[in-house]
């Protein structure tokens, strides 16, 4: 796992090693998520394939991801979806 240059593992770091605990469930239907920023406690993913304009999709963002993350990384105070390229799908 990277680090920074004091030898700590960066909350960014350690959303990224979250996500990778949740992105084979979200895999197994279809989609993804993508780390996109951290700033201030607030973590923004991308939410992709099959997740990306599913009705779901709230709900699998925010008592999922957003309860781990919340659960395994502190300071984690919120997680926000953003759009890709073009809008939803």
């Amino acid at each position: 796992m990277p680090e920074n240059v004091e030898g700590a593992v960066t909350m960014k770091d350690k959303v990224e090693k979250a996500l990778g605990r949740i992105r084979p469930n979200l895999q197994a239907d279809g989609g993804d998520v993508q780390l996109v920023d951290v700033v201030d406690g607030v973590v923004k993913v991308k939410l992709t394939g099959a997740c990306c304009g599913c009705p779901m999709s709230q709900l699998t963002l925010k008592m999922g991801i957003e309860r781990l993350l919340k659960n395994e990384v502190p300071g984690v105070k919120e997680v926000q979806a953003v759009q890709p390229a073009g809008g939803p799908a």
